[in-house]
């Protein structure tokens, strides 16, 4: 059938032709249409038969199309005579898509067949609400929303016919209330203006709260997922005989608990994509009060370092969650052994020895050997057990097709290499595409939550399970999320290392989960992040700063201030008259003085950064000058310069001030600025991080023609020694705070008793340039 000749059959739906064109577009629809076409002449069915047709079309999932014929012949006799009940035809038949059959009687009662609503019923159930909201309706008059009343009428009297109620409500009110009058055409009255600006602000506020963003667990009870022991009841899945006893045995070991699993392979160290990944897994099952597995997929033993392991855990726990179980796809060989067996034995699976760059890309030439006997298969993959073959030389591949295209997916591979948990038991391993789906079933996972990349791998997941008779789980899909302005591979990141760019995997220049816990980033700030981003199946790419957004919100809050001067320059306060230094009270928190405070000195000699004076000052500029004087925070006092002080290069290096109380000036005198200051301080090493790469997609070839080692910058670690409050020399590895008018900092793991190192974290976003 050509397309001219199917948009003219579609038409006979009652489809306009644009509609009939943009239909067609969908192979899915368009065939299902066509099929239903074939069960329904139209001539004899019911007016707008054709219409509830296309409805049926675009609304049925594919586990229960084998009822199209039974849904049509209910369509074409009358009896699913609106979209109401063709969509509870559709809902009941997939609650009971394991049923060997329809019982009718129980199908057409979930479908209202029959059920027929008078208008006498619609009248009295129409004034029965109407009552209810008398009063409202004669305040408010034509104002009044009367939908509220049509969905009260709608959950009392399922079946009836929707312009029916609305139109019986309308008539009640218009019985109730008259023809429209002029008030009720007036426009609605202004609010005064005081009272309206103050509404308005309210409202504001109120917009922000509801447009804040949501927590990883509200965000997680929003998914439109299934509920445990409906897999069935999701897109694309299949469902066999043996569907419905599996089901009910997964229940009764899962006790109808969500269960969800984070898998990462153990050959690299967590970055922040991987922070969304631990987020929605642990997430999802702790928003529905289930459980989550840490399984390390450990079937790589050439990449698997115990580092890796220990650091994996370390990242999932920083970030707050606690694993129901830590498992490890090698306590299943022997298992994942037998499947792969009896997939032999079923011949769905068979041994090839084509080489690995034979069969790489998506369009590699079919295996000679894809058709041999199921005793060769047999013997030659006990062979590879056994170490009897040399590894390339042969791979166990199943006989499926992925949606992609690629066919034939390995399954086993020989390495003859130790493995970390078995030893040498194994010569053959496992691969991911054979292991994921059988792994989560072992383990009765409900949601198996990954990224889109494996949406390919999705029918192969489900034709495994299948393919061998065991449970089979429901894969879902979400976006990855990438972070533009570096690079997470792990091997580019290893490069890295190995050319001295950055010293490991934990330098705050990553973005790894190390790096990131190193520079001080809280992990809520990660979290709150990862949930600002959402679930859906785009891939996300955002710049850095979304990040430095929410690390600032919860350090904002959670960091308390500290003065801390990073280019210090020298002040001695001429007319210093007290015999020692003056203690200061200072809150942590500047508007929260219950949560806590630290002492501050001042005395005769204290430090300012050099860049709060300027000798020969630009318009504009607010702090020291020879002619200007400055208010210095948390004291009573300004100062004033009498005296610049510098060494043989010109250099300045010290300024001698005259202090004078604050209390004593004139509102003229009022400095136009405040700037920190410490005195008596300690001395600390403070290291500035910034951005490493220059371009967005540092591995872009087209952005960056020379490769991302080409596009570090030079000058992306300054470390200098600053001054900082005696207060800080007890601090602890990880304890944060906000240096004021600089930004935020974090203690690094490099201090010791001797020398206290601190990270910039991120700075303020305000600009102190002035």
């Amino acid at each position: 059938m050509t397309p001219e000749e199917t948009v003219e059959k579609l038409k006979l739906l009652g489809l306009s032709e644009q509609k009939a064109k943009e239909t067609l577009k969908n192979v899915n629809v368009t065939k299902i249409l066509l099929a239903a076409l074939n069960e329904v002449d139209l001539q004899k069915a019911p007016t707008g038969a054709g219409m509830l047709l296309y409805h049926l079309a675009t609304k049925i999932k594919p586990q229960i199309t084998e009822n199209l014929s039974f849904l049509c012949k209910y369509i074409a006799d009358g009896k699913l005579d609106s979209t109401l009940r063709v969509d509870a035809a559709l809902e009941y038949l997939l609650n009971t898509v394991n049923e060997s059959s329809v019982d009718i009687g129980k199908f057409e009662d979930a479908c209202g067949v029959g059920v027929k609503i008078t208008p006498e019923q619609i009248e009295q159930v129409v004034e029965k609400h109407m009552a209810q909201h008398k009063q409202e309706i004669l305040d408010k008059r034509y104002r009044f929303n009367s939908g509220n009343i049509m969905k009260e009428v709608r959950a009392e009297l399922k079946w009836a016919d929707g312009k029916a109620i609305k139109n019986e409500v309308e008539l009640q009110i218009l019985y109730l209330l008259g023809p429209k009058a002029e008030i009720d055409l007036a426009p609605v009255p202004k609010t005064d203006k005081t009272k309206g600006a103050a509404g308005t602000n309210k409202s504001k506020r109120e917009n922000q709260e509801d447009n804040k963003a949501l927590s990883m667990m509200d965000l997680m009870k929003k998914l439109p997922f299934h509920a445990p022991g409906e897999n069935y009841k999701s897109d694309g899945y299949i469902v066999t005989p043996n569907t419905k006893k599996l089901l009910e045995e997964h229940l009764k070991i899962t006790g109808g608990k969500v269960r969800t699993r984070f898998p990462p392979e153990p050959n690299g160290i967590l970055h922040i994509g991987h922070a969304k990944a631990i987020n929605i897994n642990f997430g999802y099952a702790a928003a529905h009060d289930g459980l989550c597995f840490l399984r390390y997929d450990d079937t790589n033993p050439e990449k698997e370092e115990e580092k890796f392991f220990v650091g994996i855990k370390d990242m999932v726990e920083w970030l707050g969650y606690k694993p129901y179980k830590i498992t490890y796809s090698s306590d299943y060989f022997d298992q994942l052994y037998e499947w792969a067996v009896q997939l032999i034995k079923k011949g769905h699976a068979y041994v090839c020895h084509q080489k690995s760059e034979e069969i790489k890309g998506f369009n590699p030439p079919p295996s000679p050997w894809r058709n041999r006997p199921i005793e060769e298969s047999l013997q030659l993959f006990e062979d590879m057990k056994n170490g009897k073959i040399d590894e390339g030389d042969a791979t166990l591949r199943m006989k499926i097709t992925l949606e992609e295209g690629k066919q034939d997916p390995v399954a086993y591979r020989i390495k003859f290499l130790p493995h970390h948990r078995t030893g040498n038991k194994w010569c053959i391993y496992p691969t991911y595409d054979y292991t994921h789906c059988l792994c989560d079933s072992i383990e009765h996972i409900t949601h198996s939550l990954c990224t889109k990349e494996f949406q390919s791998r999705r029918s192969s997941y489900y034709w495994l399970c299948n393919a061998l008779d065991i449970y089979c789980p429901v894969q879902w899909e979400y976006g990855r999320l990438n972070i533009n302005y570096t690079v997470v591979s792990k091997r580019k990141i290893a490069k890295l290392i190995d050319e001295g760019v950055v010293n490991d995997w934990d330098d705050p220049r990553l973005y790894t989960l190390t790096a990131l816990r190193r520079r001080g980033v809280p992990a809520a700030a990660v979290n709150s992040f990862c949930a600002g981003l959402g679930v859906t199946g785009a891939v996300c790419a955002v710049d850095p700063i979304m990040l430095d957004a929410a690390v600032r919100d919860v350090l904002n809050s959670t960091a308390p201030r500290t003065m801390v001067v990073l280019e210090p320059l020298k002040i001695t306060i001429t007319n210093y008259i007290e015999k020692g230094p003056i203690m200061y009270t200072v809150p942590d928190f500047p508007t929260q003085a219950e949560r806590g405070y630290h002492r501050v000195v001042f005395n005769k000699v204290l430090y300012i950064e050099q860049s709060d004076f300027k000798e020969e000052p630009e318009k504009g500029y607010r702090r020291l000058t020879p002619n200007q004087s400055v208010g210095l925070k948390h004291s009573e006092f300004l100062i004033k310069v009498t005296k610049v002080i510098k060494d043989e290069s010109g250099v300045i290096t010290e300024l001698e001030c005259e202090s004078e109380h604050l209390d004593h000036i004139t509102a003229a005198e009022k400095p136009k600025a405040f700037i920190h200051w410490v005195a008596d301080p300690i001395a600390v090493e403070v290291r500035l991080y910034e951005p490493l790469f220059k371009h967005k997609n540092p591995e872009d070839g087209n952005e960056v023609p020379g490769g991302f080692l080409s596009d570090c910058r030079e000058d992306t670690l300054k470390v200098v020694t600053a001054f900082a409050d005696q207060d800080l020399a007890s601090v602890k590895v990880y304890d944060k705070f906000q240096f004021e008018r600089i930004g935020f900092f974090s203690v690094d793991p490099d201090t010791t008793k001797d020398k206290i190192v601190f990270n910039r974290t991120v700075s303020l976003k305000e600009d102190t340039g002035k």
